[in-house]
């Protein structure tokens, strides 16, 4: 039986193995998925059980998705364009393989809300974890601009540096900004990427009382399914999503990668996360 692993800290909020132990049954495969938590000194470890195929893949989030990268053998183009990796791969030849599939995730749930951020502002707090897909897959959505916030600023200009590159300029893309956490620039589009909002008590501390309606928030937290930033962004009247649907597409994608099986999606699935 194979194994399959997502590694976080913390992870008990994890509903990874729910939903790719729904589809390993439903496709009849013989594996198992489970969660394990992990700290920075168990990442050599881990590769190791992946090399001697005692592991079959691992899904990976917060903070490890840039510290596993130089255990790897090689990155997508994805992975290496963000430095961020989600879904290890053992491939047939023995590689490891880094994957982000963040990117796909985030991009295919926005398009399922039927909101369009082409042309918006948006406005990201938390510039860890899964930040630099999300900006990658705003700059693929042509947003207008893209402004960061983290409460370690300096954390913010290191992704805005990151960005603000030749890459960037090449495609024509608007240069990255950066303001102090609290300050609240105007925006069409908010996107909670801290982890602020795992637990219910948690709280921004952001006075979003002068932005004005028909906003949208997003939280990328899917459990608790209503954080505090998007009861507030509710109650203030705006649009809100949490992250369920980007969580369903980018383990969608990491399925694929590893099974060669494209899992269906369908009520069923997003009840199962409810």
């Amino acid at each position: 039986m194979n194994k399959y692993l997502v590694i976080g800290n913390p992870i008990e909020h994890s509903l990874s193995p729910l939903i790719h132990n729904y589809w390993i049954k439903k496709n009849n495969i013989n594996a198992i998925y489970d969660k394990k938590k992990l700290n920075n000194n168990d990442l050599k470890d881990l590769i190791v059980k992946i090399r001697e195929r005692n592991i079959s893949g691992v899904n990976v989030t917060v903070p490890f998705k840039k510290d596993v990268i130089p255990y790897l053998d090689r990155l997508t183009l994805d992975a290496e364009t963000t430095q961020s990796v989600n879904t290890i791969q053992l491939t047939g030849d023995g590689k490891i393989v880094g994957h982000n599939t963040d990117i796909g995730g985030f991009k295919n749930a926005i398009k399922d809300t039927k909101y369009d951020p082409s042309g918006k502002r948006v406005l990201i707090l938390g510039s860890g974890g899964v930040a630099p897909s999300i900006i990658f897959a705003l700059y693929k959505m042509k947003v207008s601009s893209i402004t960061l916030t983290n409460r370690t600023k300096i954390k913010a200009e290191y992704l805005q540096n990151f960005y603000n590159s030749d890459t960037i300029e090449k495609n024509g893309w608007n240069k990255i900004k950066v303001v102090d956490w609290g300050e609240v620039p105007e925006f069409d589009m908010i996107i909670n990427a801290t982890s602020v909002g795992l637990n219910k008590n948690d709280n921004l501390e952001q006075d979003f009382s002068k932005i004005g309606k028909n906003k949208f928030f997003y939280d990328v937290i899917y459990n608790p399914k209503e954080t505090n930033f998007l009861k507030k962004g509710k109650d203030l009247g705006n649009k809100t999503e949490n992250g369920k649907k980007m969580f369903i597409f980018q383990a969608a994608e990491a399925f694929k990668i590893w099974h060669d099986i494209q899992p269906k999606i369908n009520e069923e699935v997003r009840k199962l996360l409810d």
